[in-house]
């Protein structure tokens, strides 16, 4: 089983994002620097489709983030959206998208539901389901996520090293 590391505010942006666009899917990018695993840059999209039960990218918003992501040296470590309605697996459509003739199989699959709690604020007992999955030639595989604090520091208060 594969692990997503990704760090708590990019994992609140992320949540903070499906719950704003809800009753609509929400959808976007975390990008990377190219030859890393790191999630580093939020860019949430607009769902073109302005759907309640699929999304879209914008072609014209998602050849401009190729392109800024070509000049930055990145690629799109995580692709995420939301669903409504339904839990955080991925849909036939979903696994379409993901085995596309475009598409990387480093890519991690970020689902949220939103289904039992849409717009809320993310108080005690408001927990979504955050998923990840790695989509390759149409097979789907759930892997581990783990949130760290902080990249600066890794994923351990023992692997910093204090002089």
């Amino acid at each position: 089983m594969g692990v997503l590391r990704i760090d708590r505010a990019t994992y609140d942006a992320v949540v903070a994002h499906a719950r704003k666009d809800h009753p609509d899917e929400a959808c976007g990018v975390v990008a990377g620097p190219e030859g890393t695993e790191r999630p580093e840059r939020f860019v949430p999209m607009l769902n073109a489709a302005r759907s309640p039960t699929f999304y879209e990218f914008d072609s014209a918003d998602l050849l401009a983030l190729y392109r800024d992501m070509d000049d930055r040296d990145e690629w799109p470590v995580v692709v995420y959206h939301s669903h409504t309605a339904t839990e955080a697996y991925p849909s036939r459509t979903d696994i379409g998208y993901a085995s596309g003739p475009a598409a990387d199989p480093r890519t991690h699959y970020v689902l949220v539901s939103t289904r039992h709690h849409g717009p809320r604020t993310g108080l005690a007992g408001d927990d979504v389901e955050f998923r990840s999955y790695r989509i390759v030639d149409g097979e789907v595989s759930e892997e581990e996520v783990e949130i760290v604090e902080s990249y600066l520091f890794g994923h351990s208060p023992t692997t910093v090293v204090y002089d």
